[in-house]
């Protein structure tokens, strides 16, 4: 079978689209890269959706943290602590069991223990709170004369929170939101590796790394493929996030810009 033959085939496989076995022996490099590829979708579908849906929900609790009334407070800070306080993993396989004992209830609930949507609002949750805690970090460091001269022109409530505060924040929290977002995407390849069981082989980019380390008795051939893959999805995430940081930052001096940061996180 050709390279080209190969990509058609197992490209999408991931998603259910092409080949329905996976190749048994005689592997070549070509099935390596192009089923791995075809992981990552998996992989940028739960970070992706995480961030967009994660990021409206980590600024409404850093508000809720930041207010004096402690029914708001309380509840953002508790949040924050349990998610942030526990690992990813067992976030996975206590949230699955959750899931199962809920299908058990009602068959409606069984569309939770499908990774696609249960893993998902695992993420959610997750990157939520370590953003909600980044964002809350934010606002407290936002300079006093900012929100007074916003006051000064005028602007109180939604307006002054919508024009000032709010877009202050995000350029004050956005090189670490940034990290943050760098390793949710290499999180998501617990999702296959925790509870959420795989369906059909259709699993995730380390699903299929470790498909073929198991079967060819050799890591360092998939493994670094896979590694590969995620230092170009984190190359095209800094690159994104930049152009962000430079349009929340176009209005100050060039020397006063904030840069992005990348730093290690040796633990989630």
């Amino acid at each position: 079978m050709s390279c080209f033959q190969t990509v058609q085939d197992y490209a999408l496989r991931s998603i259910g689209i092409g080949e329905r076995l996976l190749p048994r022996d005689n592997f070549t490099l070509c099935d390596q890269i192009t089923l791995i590829g075809s992981g990552m979708i998996w992989n940028i579908y739960f970070g992706a959706f995480a961030l967009l849906t994660g990021f409206m929900l980590a600024t409404a609790v850093a508000l809720g943290k930041a207010s004096p009334n402690p029914l708001l407070r309380k509840p953002s800070e508790w949040f924050i602590f349990v998610f942030r306080g526990s690992p990813l993993f067992i976030q996975f396989f206590f949230a699955y069991f959750f899931f199962l004992s809920l299908k058990m209830v009602s068959p409606f609930f069984g569309v939770l223990t499908s990774a696609w949507l249960g893993a998902l609002i695992v993420l959610f949750l997750n990157t939520a709170a370590y953003s909600g805690e980044i964002f809350y970090g934010a606002l407290r460091s936002i300079p006093k004369g900012d929100v007074e001269a916003a006051d000064a022109y005028g602007f109180s409530g939604l307006a002054r929170f919508r024009r000032i505060i709010w877009p202050t924040m995000l350029r004050l929290a956005w090189p670490a939101y940034t990290n943050e977002a760098i390793f949710l995407f290499h999180a998501t390849t617990l999702v296959f590796f925790s509870g959420f069981p795989v369906w059909q082989q259709r699993g995730d980019a380390l699903y299929y790394a470790k498909y073929f380390a198991d079967k060819t008795f050799n890591p360092f051939v998939p493994y670094p493929i896979l590694a590969g893959y995620f230092i170009l999805l984190t190359l095209g995430v800094i690159t994104c996030f930049g152009l962000i940081n430079r349009y929340l930052n176009r209005h100050l001096p060039q020397e006063a810009r904030r840069r992005l940061k990348i730093r290690m996180n040796m633990i989630r």
